[in-house]
């Protein structure tokens, strides 16, 4: 083993550069880090752009303030170490919308993403099924087992709830169906508690229980100035050397290291080091580990992604209501499935021009081609569709952006959490220098991907013979 050591992150998003600041934290002093990013810019979908004159986000908005499983989240946690807490706004309108039968309704109370616990409280936006919730004698979820969201949900609580309040919680989420994603990786809270209790209702409350959060407390932050400042802070924190427009082409065992060839096929670059991060999407993750950890790219080569569009438009002065936003059930047919008033939402944002900057997110998963439409053609279609929703004519844009997002979010099928538990099993048996981090595996949200970058760098740390 060389000293120092010299590790090699591949991936400048936020799970790459967050086991970057672990390893500067952690590992001996002197520790080479490099951090390689194929794009021009780190940050993956973190991205702070303008429009009009604002700082508006391209890409993620927020994080979760807490933990599920309580006490304060990885995002905040890092947000903490790089000095950036007296940042941290929060959001100044909470109540978000769903469309219904064309129209805007409240979003009721009491749910976890969309599944009640409460079923009076729901009534508003959807009927759930008589008398379906029924205790069986035995817990919802066998020990191992995992199923779609909106099996169960279906089941338990007929197709209504799922079709005008969970499908598009997840869907503003993820992008996709909760007829095929994962309970326990897009839900883990209540995948546990579902395997203790025995009807619907009783595991939503569980997972409430598990996680109380004090009345007033917010959800959600952001960073005045944009989530940009934390992509910058931890690359400064990190002390790594920063090598964009550095695609890395192939991983090679070299006696106990790595030797990974960087650049254009006809020109490579090769370097060696003790050991890898890979925070790159689970696809080519899988074609960098072909041939040397098949049994792990298997695992997690057959995960699928779905594309959106971003779209922002500054309105001048238009009548919004006092919402945060709106989600639109697939069933409504609209292109839209989600949309943020930015600067209702988001006090700091708020201009005394009057100008207001509304989000929209385009594109469900299986619906690609709706966003091979030209920008402009997007920008018009997501202003008309904003305008029939609100029921009013919205003025036309005076600036606007389209950001496109090209496979980026993840659809996690139901077993997906145990086929990268058994990916990363093998991978540490044959390789333990080399370690996997990012949403492709451990699910989306700044919260999860610090956390996973965090995770990997201290399994990099151990199997180099642990930290300072």
């Amino acid at each position: 083993m060389r000293t120092p050591w010299r590790v090699a992150v591949v991936g400048g998003g936020i799970a790459g550069l967050s086991a970057a600041v672990r390893l500067r934290d952690h590992a001996p002093a002197g520790t080479e880090i490099t951090v390689y990013e194929q794009s021009g810019a780190l940050g993956g979908k973190l991205r702070t752009g303008e429009v009009a004159g604002s700082a508006v986000e391209f890409g993620a908005e927020s994080f979760l303030m807490r933990d599920p499983a309580g006490g304060e989240s990885a995002a905040v946690t890092l947000v903490r170490r790089l000095g950036l807490a007296d940042r941290i706004v929060h959001p100044t309108v909470g109540q978000a919308a769903l469309v219904v039968d064309g129209g805007l309704r409240p979003i009721p109370g009491g749910t976890l993403v969309g599944v009640p616990g409460d079923l009076e409280r729901v009534t508003t936006v959807a009927r759930p099924a008589a008398d379906a919730d029924t205790d069986g004698g035995g817990p919802l979820l066998g020990a191992d087992d995992d199923v779609a969201v909106g099996a169960l949900v279906r089941a338990r609580f007929g197709d209504e709830v799922v079709d005008r309040l969970v499908d598009p919680m997840l869907g503003g989420v993820y992008a996709g169906r909760a007829d095929d994603l994962s309970l326990v990786t897009t839900m883990p809270a209540l995948a546990r508690a579902a395997r203790v209790e025995h009807t619907l209702v009783g595991a939503v409350r569980a997972a409430q229980a598990a996680a109380p959060r004090a009345p007033g407390t917010p959800v959600f932050g952001t960073l005045a100035g944009g989530l940009s400042t934390l992509v910058d802070a931890a690359a400064t924190a990190s002390g790594a050397t920063v090598r964009t427009n550095a695609t890395v082409r192939e991983l090679t065992p070299v006696g106990d290291g790595w030797r990974l060839t960087v650049g254009p096929t006809r020109d490579p670059g090769y370097v060696d080091v003790d050991a890898v991060v890979l925070a790159v999407p689970a696809r080519p993750a899988a074609r960098l580990l072909a041939g040397i950890a098949d049994e792990t790219a298997a695992g997690v080569g057959g995960l699928d992604y779905a594309s959106v569009a971003l779209v922002t438009l500054a309105l001048p002065e238009p009548a919004l209501p006092e919402l945060s936003g709106f989600l639109v059930p697939s069933t409504e047919g609209l292109l839209v499935k989600a949309s943020t008033f930015f600067t209702t939402k988001w006090g700091h944002l708020r201009r005394p021009d009057g100008l207001a900057l509304v989000r929209a997110s385009v594109g469900r998963y299986g619906e690609e081609e709706q966003l091979q439409r030209p920008d402009a053609d997007l920008a018009a279609t997501v202003h008309r569709e904003l305008s029939a929703v609100l029921g009013t004519p919205l003025p036309a844009p005076v600036a606007g952006h389209v950001q496109r997002w090209g496979g980026s979010l993840p659809q996690y099928t139901p077993g997906h959490a145990h086929r990268v538990a058994a990916a990363r099993a093998a991978l540490r048996s044959s390789h333990p220098t080399l370690a996997l981090a990012g949403a492709g595996y451990d699910g989306v949200g700044i919260p999860v991907c610090v956390r996973s970058g965090g995770t990997a760098a201290e399994e990099i740390i151990t199997a180099l013979g642990g930290s300072a």
